[in-house]
């Protein structure tokens, strides 16, 4: 019995390609593994660890990096829009907004979350995200003057997301 406990707890010695593939500080010529078979978001995808190539989080995220920047969000009022506290947003100041754009606005000094729209004459107008669904261009802040234009800063290129609980410490 002894033995069959100790061979059910081995494990399979990995190739040591596979190992050098998962290297945890990749340098930034070379990116990060991008395993060929792509997981199903419902039901079980083949365990297929074959990489297709490496992937350069720079280069995949960051089209523009003199003129990008990241954000982080403070709060939950934005969950209903996929934005939480403690997410990091990529922000890219030469990309420029189109209709249904997410992008970072000033108006009275102030940043805040805009997202672009069409009105009923075509004309390109910016509401917060808060006040999107309602099509009210109200101010950013309760003080602001709603009467104050809004100037787009940079446009939200992606969000990053943290999954496990807990805070960030940094």
């Amino acid at each position: 019995m002894g033995a069959a406990v100790a061979e059910s707890r081995s494990f399979t010695p990995l190739p040591a390609a596979w190992i050098a593939d998962r290297a945890t500080d990749p340098t930034p010529a070379v990116g990060w593994p991008l395993l060929a078979t792509p997981l199903l978001a419902v039901g079980p995808a083949p365990a297929d660890d074959t990489v297709e190539r490496h992937l350069s989080l720079d280069a995949h995220l960051i089209r523009h990096p003199e003129a990008t920047c990241l954000m982080r969000v403070q709060g939950n009022e934005l969950r209903e829009q996929g934005i939480q506290d403690g997410d990091l947003l990529i922000v890219d100041r030469t990309a420029a907004p189109s209709t249904g754009s997410l992008v970072v606005a000033v108006r009275d000094g102030h940043f805040g979350l805009a997202r672009v729209d069409r009105d009923a004459q075509g004309q390109r107008v910016l509401h917060t995200v808060q006040n999107a669904q309602n099509a009210q261009n109200a101010p950013l802040e309760p003080g602001l003057d709603p009467a104050a234009a809004f100037t787009v800063w940079g446009v939200v290129r992606w969000n990053i997301h943290r999954l496990w609980p807990g805070r960030l410490a940094s």
